[in-house]
């Protein structure tokens, strides 16, 4: 089976694809990823001692603010009126793992929304402890969970 591009129309040329018969449904996805770094830089982060002040709450308000500019940055996605975008932080024994759930009532999902808020959270977390740590490095980004629309829910295994 080959499946036609949705992002492509018939000459090829990309567009937004148009959902406006799609019904509105409660929509809600969730991503994560994680940053490594030196045990001091944590225990400074941890602390409250980092250079550039309070990194996780300036972590988190940029990933909620990063979550509802996704359309501003990923050029084919919808704008939506988000319901809610939390940013939360796990302590891990060699640095931080951030999980972020994006929601909505809408005709298209919000898994492009979760990503950027992990995303732009484990960027600000790098910048504000940079002077700490150059070598801290992000990754394991990734889809955990989204509920809603046609295709239901599904979790990462």
């Amino acid at each position: 089976m080959t499946l036609k591009p949705t992002h492509l129309d018939d000459s090829g040329a990309a567009h937004m694809v148009d959902v406006g018969a799609k019904p509105a449904t409660q929509r809600r996805a969730v991503a994560a990823g994680r940053i490594t770094m030196t045990a001091a830089a944590l225990d400074a982060i941890r602390s409250g001692n980092a250079p550039k002040g309070d990194v996780l709450s300036t972590a988190r308000i940029a990933g909620i603010m990063a979550a509802k500019r996704t359309a501003d940055l990923i050029p084919l996605c919808h704008p939506l009126a988000l319901t809610s975008v939390t940013v939360d932080f796990a302590w891990q024994t060699d640095g931080i793992a951030v999980t972020a759930t994006a929601a909505t009532s809408g005709p298209t999902g919000v898994e492009m929304e979760a990503f950027t808020a992990a995303s732009v959270a484990l960027l600000t977390l790098y910048d504000m402890a940079k002077a700490l740590d150059r070598t801290m490095v992000i990754g394991d980004i990734r889809l955990l969970e989204k509920s809603g629309g046609r295709s239901g829910d599904w979790r990462a295994a």
